[in-house]
């Protein structure tokens, strides 16, 4: 039986772009990864390389920290990178038509938590944490994401 959760230390940011790498051609419409972890963790380094390893090209990827969503134009599948940090409630993240997203494109949640009980069921969890030397990424994968991205990023 297959592993539901998987640890991957990340020593530098060529580390954390080829996890990124790896990921990106898998992701379909509607996948979504709840990006969780302290600030300085990894969340948003993983995004943008995420983010451009799916668009094929060096693309600007700032923090959403204060824009709140950035969005990208994927043909297979638009990418909405969110910093929910700043939210006080779930409602707040409805309201920028998160919901529609969860079901339409590829989301990348920061600070999954502001959305409270409505945290879309279907997503993986990616937890980030700051190491001495890099970050370490434990990974749960869904059971919609699993059969797609268990040998991409080491589950047995």
């Amino acid at each position: 039986m297959a592993s539901d959760v998987i640890s991957i230390n990340l020593p530098d940011e060529a580390a954390t772009d080829a996890l990124a790498q790896r990921i990106a051609p898998h992701l379909l419409r509607g996948d979504c990864f709840l990006l969780e972890g302290a600030i300085g963790a990894g969340k948003t380094a993983f995004s943008r390389a995420l983010i451009r390893a799916r668009l094929g090209r060096m693309e600007d990827v700032p923090s959403p920290t204060f824009t709140l969503v950035q969005e990208y134009e994927d043909p297979e599948g638009d990418i909405w990178h969110c910093d929910l940090y700043r939210l006080t409630h779930p409602d707040e993240a409805f309201e920028l038509g998160l919901d529609d997203a969860f079901e339409h494109a590829i989301c990348l949640i920061e600070w999954p938590d502001r959305l409270g009980s409505d945290q879309p069921t279907n997503a993986s969890r990616l937890t980030f944490e700051a190491l001495a030397n890099g970050h370490r990424v434990t990974i749960h994968l869904s059971d919609t994401m699993r059969p797609r991205l268990s040998g991409v990023v080491g589950f047995a």
